[in-house]
């Protein structure tokens, strides 16, 4: 499995946001001395944080952002789908490239699988739990699996979940 810094950095700063939330609005760069992620680096996670409204900014003095919503609202899977984050369990690209000589290898189902299973489980992961400490894995309620099919690759190659009726 694959979940490169992106997704980890966006989900620490997220976790760093809602600890500091009672201070008020909180800057880029405190988050980024408390969490040696580089300031440009966390400009582009919450650029896309913000259009995906997870945070909102506040501006002026004493300015910096806020979560747009309670963190028992935000689940880890939404935070890392909103900064383009792919999780990646197979080899392949669109299901095919990265594969035996173009046609898929005879293990893809599992990766697939495991790749889902993963989704559903950071879905059942809120920022509140994240922010307590309490993620213990026979206390997640796990969604309802219907709910991860059919999983949908877009151009960017982005993992959506799309649920079925």
């Amino acid at each position: 499995m694959r979940l490169t810094s992106k997704g980890r950095y966006a989900v620490s700063a997220m976790v760093d946001l809602n600890n500091q939330k009672d201070s008020g609005p909180v800057t880029l760069s405190a988050i980024s001395e408390r969490q040696f992620i580089s300031l440009s680096y966390l400009e582009q996670l919450f650029r896309r944080l913000r259009e995906n409204d997870l945070v909102t900014s506040v501006r002026g003095p004493g300015g910096g952002y806020l979560l747009a919503k309670d963190a028992e609202d935000i689940s880890v899977a939404e935070i890392i789908r909103a900064v383009n984050e792919p999780v990646r369990t197979t080899m392949c690209e669109n299901g095919i490239r990265g594969c035996h000589r173009g046609q898929r290898c005879d293990t893809h189902q599992l990766w697939e699988s495991l790749g889902l299973h993963i989704y559903r489980f950071m879905d059942a992961v809120s920022l509140k739990q994240v922010c307590e400490k309490s993620v213990v894995l026979d206390h997640i309620e796990l969604g309802d699996v219907a709910e991860y099919l059919p999983l949908i690759h877009n151009p960017e190659g982005v993992i959506k979940i799309e649920t079925v009726s």
